[in-house]
């Protein structure tokens, strides 16, 4: 598994726009860094693999509320609530930002809610989207959780330093103004700080800092449960199950990993084919050779038959006709079928005419009710002839004539 983390922009992105990004095998150490287009972003491998778009802390303001007694998370009223509870609060209409709860946030209580701009979220996660790399989830850099946390950030011409803790997450320039507005600190507590600010920190704030690539930052970062993509950005179970199917089967086809596998699946198709055209061949053998014996019994019982085109029926017609020479009685002679059907036709039923064919004995003038036709052709049937009746004509022949 691996995941990309992207650092959204503060700027509106296009196409130019040079993207820091880190990419992380296990979900805790960073194993990749650095900033290119969109385009040439790593693509995330394995099982799982994801992207992760990283909203800056400029780019967020959070304000804390208290939830409406009613209003479930992940409600369609909840955007509407927010709305009304923050729209004092606010800079901007209420249409022009994104919101987003704090996860585990429950109805009746206390929440945090991250604010941004819509349509500059919007513009990032499309151009992501279109070279390929759309975002399953958005976090922020610092989140209001956690023990209080000190951070030097940014670069020298620009510093910013963040304190973050459950009580909220402040961004300020790295100055001497800052110091007095920063919270206090216990001894312990974490402060950590990028190389290229790291001298300026500990000389402005008069504290001590380790440091910290953003980078290594921005993989903790994702490996919390904050997840800003609600709401229009959403990002359903379904959505993300498909990428990651997407994505596992292209790692299936193109990782180095996998040869031995696809080589073993291909191996195993073969194989398949192969006793599949085995098992094609050895029946196409057996029908040819029970065809092959059917004619050379033919052949062989009547020599006469010189070209042989359908084995069963000729040998029928040569046994049917082997019977008139030798004066054999076969359930076709007419003195059969005229036997058997008198044999089974109701008291006083005679037919006004007879037409035999050498396969078929027509009885006219029958108009035989239902039940009477149904009882004659059970027993006919019984004596192996087959009945049908074509209004008052009643066809009799042998089941073996048909």
């Amino acid at each position: 598994m691996s995941t990309l983390v992207v650092s959204l922009p503060l700027e509106n992105a296009s196409n130019a726009t040079e993207w820091a990004y880190a990419v992380t095998t296990d979900g805790r150490a960073l194993s990749d860094h650095g900033r290119t287009p969109a385009a040439l972003l790593p693509q995330p491998r394995g099982p799982g693999a994801e992207v992760v778009a990283l909203v800056p802390v400029q780019a967020l303001a959070w304000h804390r509320v208290d939830l409406p007694k009613g209003i479930v998370p992940g409600s369609p009223r909840l955007r509407t609530a927010l709305e009304g509870l923050l729209e004092e609060q606010l800079l901007d209409d209420t249409e022009a930002v994104h919101f987003a709860l704090q996860p585990g946030a429950r109805a009746g209580e206390r929440a945090w809610v991250a604010v941004c701009d819509r349509a500059w979220l919007r513009n990032a996660l499309q151009v992501l989207d279109a070279a390929g790399r759309p975002a399953s989830r958005i976090v922020p850099e610092f989140a209001p959780e956690g023990p209080p946390a000190l951070a030097a950030i940014g670069d020298p011409e620009q510093p910013v330093v963040v304190a973050s803790s459950e009580e909220g997450v402040l961004n300020l320039p790295l100055g001497p103004t800052a110091l007095a507005l920063l919270p206090a600190l216990a001894e312990g507590a974490p402060r950590l700080a990028e190389p290229a600010v790291a001298g300026l920190a500990e000389q402005v704030l008069q504290q001590k800092f380790a440091l910290q690539q953003a980078p290594q930052r921005w993989v903790d970062a994702a490996a919390t449960r904050w997840d800003l993509a609600q709401f229009e950005f959403a990002s359903s179970p379904r959505a993300r199950t498909l990428r990651k199917l997407a994505t596992g089967s292209g790692e299936v086809l193109r990782a180095a990993s996998w040869r031995p596998a696809r080589w073993a699946a291909v191996a195993l198709v073969l194989v398949h084919l192969a006793g599949l055209n085995a098992w094609a061949w050895k029946e196409r053998a057996s029908l040819s050779a029970k065809h092959e014996a059917v004619r050379r019994t033919l052949t062989d019982t009547f020599p006469q038959v010189k070209v042989v085109v359908d084995a069963p029926v000729q040998m029928e017609r040569e046994v049917a006709a082997l019977r008139q020479q030798t004066g054999v009685a076969s359930a076709r002679d007419l003195d059969a079928v005229l036997g058997a059907l008198a044999a089974v036709l109701p008291p006083g039923r005679v037919p006004a005419s007879l037409q035999y064919s050498g396969s078929e004995l027509r009885a006219g003038g029958m108009a035989l009710s239902p039940n009477e036709l149904e009882q004659v052709s059970a027993q006919l049937k019984a004596l192996g002839y087959g009945t049908s009746a074509e209004g008052s004509t009643l066809v009799v022949a042998a089941e073996d004539a048909r």
